[in-house]
Formats: C-alpha cells, structure tokens, sequence
C-alpha cells in the first residue's frame, strides 16, 4: 500500500454524522482503514445535493414510508459530490485505477455489486445490491476530513487543473447529462428545462451541445434565468411572471415542446410540463420530491400518448462531466454560490433547501 503521509495510529478526522432528521452533529471518527482494493482520499470540498438536503428535513423517500422502505442507514457520514487527494492507495487498486498518491481522484456515487440482473447487462446505476456513498453504512460519505474509496468503486482521476472547489461539480454535471441522454433530443426539437439549480443549469449546458431548435429554461428567479442564458439557453421565462404553457405554445406555434426535462422536484412542475408538450412527446423526471406528486394520467395516454422516461445517477457520464470542467465549459464562478467550512454544515443545508439565495453550496472540509 503507497501513502502520501502515513496517519498516526488511532488518528481521528472531524466528520458530519447524520442520526435523524434535522439531526445532523459535527463528530470525530477513526480515519478510515483500506484494503488492498480500496483507496483513502484527503477531502478537498464536498457539496451539499438537493437529495441531501431533502434527507435532512425528513423526506419519506429516505426516511421510509408505508410504501418504500428506509433508504438511508443512520448513524452515517453523508456526502456523494466530492473530490478527493490521493493519500493512501492500495496495491491492487492502483493498477485497477491507474492511480498514484497525490492524484485527485472522484468515486461515482453508486458501489454496485457486478453481479445482478441490471450489472450484467451494463446498467450499473439500476444494481438492485448496491452501496451510494453518504447514505449507507459501507460506504461513509464525504462530509469529512478523510473518506475510503470502497472495493467495487468506480474511480475516475481528475485533471489537477480543475480547482477543488469545481471538480466537486463532477457528479451533479455527470447526473445532468445522463438526464439529457434520456431525452433523445433531436435538432428539430424544443426542449425546455425546468428549474435553473445545479442540476437543472447542467441539463442546459448538456442539451446546448445537442443543437436542439430551441432550447427554453424555466424558473422562479431572474437571477438564476441570467445564469442559464450563460449556459446556452435561447429563452428564458420566469413561471412568477407569465404563464410559461402559454408561453411556450406561443413559441412552438401552438403545439408545445417536444421534450421536457423536470429538474424541481416540485409537483407543480410537473403538471405544467404535461401541460405543455407537444403530442408524442418526451418527459424526463430526474428529482427527488419532498411528497407525493398525482395528475390526471389521461393527458399521458389518451390525450397526448406521452414518453414518460425517469432517471437515476449517472452511468458512464462522469467522464464527459470532467472534460466539460475541465475545459471552462460552464460559469462555475455563478454555479459555486456558497463555499462554506465543514462546521456549517446546517447552514449550508437550509440554504439549500431555500433555494432562493444559492444555486451549489460547496462545504471545505
């Protein structure tokens, strides 16, 4: 096993530990030891996700429902937007990862098994036996000073060149390509993106290098619409101001866009994208919703015979993420809102889960 600096036996690093709802305490733990197929980063910033901050205030979807069992195992250390500094790294996994100590280096947030019905077809972000780091116990997430790179991982090197504070962008920009691969979007097509968050301002980047016909944001801020002009959007309109179905209609001449890719995890958003497609259309859904979301299913089938297509992480999309930061692709100075310490870890999350003031809050451990 290589070390860049070998840890002082029993050393112990700070970390963010999630109990409960609302229950998220500052704490030291043992830094991590590493097998021969693992490897032990330096965290050097850590975001905080809209699915993070949802966790925190108690969503059913991790916390567990009547109808979807608990998702998250606490007490765990969350986190899965992160870059990390080599600084131990085992014998086998780095000629797996082609790796060294003092390499950055970014884990994608699913560990699949390699084994399922969905690993060995390829589709390793539907593994049914599976770890997704800051959420469960074997794989403790990066809200911390130090974090181990489990065995099964999928480990990408990145680029020195791109700053800690941007290369923590990897795995929200590689979720919003992945969301706009879905899509199919064709040349001829009007796509509209609702919700300008990190996610959503990753989806217009994306669906920009597609060259759509017309590609339409939609929000609730005007400060958010301007960045999303900067990622390439040709229109923007704010859903406070005038009523963005009409809008659309009026741009499409009266039959609506053909692909819809909803990034609020709001119910509203949803019925409004139904709303306003053009028959034979493409909805994406990739959000985590606070509560349950219902429409009248008929404008689906009977009506428009709609598309429904959802979406989960980000298989095979991390390495596009990294050219894309890697060569100044998006305005990361207007994405970065927050740069917060680790010990504001609280502060970060209500900024989140307001969303008025910030776009991506970034913790630095």
């Amino acid at each position: 096993i290589s070390y860049l600096q070998q840890p002082a036996k029993a050393a112990r690093m700070q970390c963010v530990v999630c109990h409960a709802p609302e229950d998220y305490r500052l704490e030291t733990r043992p830094i991590p030891e590493i097998g021969d197929d693992e490897v032990l980063v330096k965290i050097l910033a850590v975001g905080i996700c809209a699915g993070d901050a949802k966790c925190f205030a108690g969503a059913p979807y991790f916390w567990g429902s009547p109808d979807h069992p608990r998702y998250v195992q606490p007490p765990v250390i969350p986190g899965h937007e992160f870059i990390g500094e080599v600084v131990k790294i085992g014998q086998m996994a780095e000629k797996k990862y082609q790796l060294c100590v003092g390499d950055h280096a970014v884990a994608e947030q699913i560990i699949p098994c390699w084994d399922c019905h969905f690993c060995k077809r390829g589709k390793y972000n539907m593994c049914t036996v599976h770890d997704v780091c800051g959420f469960h116990q074997a794989s403790q997430g990066a809200m911390a000073t130090y974090m181990r790179y489990p065995a099964n991982s999928i480990v990408h090197k990145v680029p020195k060149s791109i700053p800690a504070w941007k290369a923590v962008f990897v795995e929200p920009l590689a979720c919003s390509i992945h969301a706009i691969e879905l899509g199919d979007i064709q040349f001829s097509d009007t796509v509209v993106i609702s919700g300008c968050g990190p996610l959503g301002l990753g989806m217009v980047t994306a669906a920009k290098l597609k060259n759509p016909k017309l590609l339409i944001a939609l929000d609730l801020f005007d400060w958010k619409l301007d960045i999303a002009k900067k990622c390439g959007a040709d229109v923007i309109l704010n859903a406070t101001k005038v009523n963005v179905v009409e809008e659309v209609q009026k741009l499409t001449g009266g039959f609506g866009c053909d692909v819809y890719v909803e990034a609020t995890g709001h119910p509203l958003s949803v019925k409004q994208g139904l709303l306003m497609m053009v028959k034979q259309g493409r909805f994406v859904e990739y959000s985590v919703f606070g509560k349950e979301t219902s429409v009248d299913w008929t404008i689906i089938s009977d009506a428009k015979e709609l598309t429904i297509r959802g979406g989960h992480l980000s298989p095979l999309c991390y390495p596009k993420a990294i050219s894309l930061l890697e060569n100044n692709q998006l305005p990361m100075e207007d994405i970065i809102t927050h740069q917060l310490p680790l010990t504001d870890v609280v502060k970060g999350i209500n900024l989140v889960n307001k969303s008025s003031e910030s776009i991506k809050v970034v913790l630095i451990p």
